[in-house]
């Protein structure tokens, strides 16, 4: 089985920081594609940023130059520094992966439970 657990969620005051951090334990062979994608109230579930096995990344509109993806492909983690927050950035996040199981040669996508980021002085 796979597992993936994020952790770094909490409140923030508008202009401030986080750090999400996601990990990915159980019989993987590799991971293909890491992903953040968060679900505000009443609003559909929404990519956030996207990074490659070759390090290309990828941003919603509303996040660039304000959020940053990043990977460790030896420890199977991602993370999502998230800088100058905005009460508009309050949702759930949940961290994603494309992955391919020990034994299997198919692409099978997982997600974490997710993690609670409210932006509110």
């Amino acid at each position: 089985q796979v597992q993936l657990v994020e952790s770094g969620g909490g409140l923030v005051q508008p202009g401030g920081s986080l750090r999400l951090s996601c990990a990915a334990s159980g019989s993987i062979f590799s991971i293909n594609t890491m992903a953040w994608y968060r679900q505000a109230p009443g609003k559909e579930r929404e990519l956030v940023a996207r990074i490659t096995s070759e390090g290309s990344t990828n941003y919603a509109d509303s996040v660039k130059d304000r959020f940053t993806i990043s990977r460790d492909n030896a420890r199977n983690t991602w993370s999502l520094q998230m800088n100058s927050l905005k009460p508009e950035d309050t949702a759930v996040y949940y961290c994603n992966a494309d992955l391919i199981r020990l034994g299997y040669t198919s692409v099978f996508r997982y997600w974490g439970q997710g993690t609670q980021v409210t932006v509110s002085s």
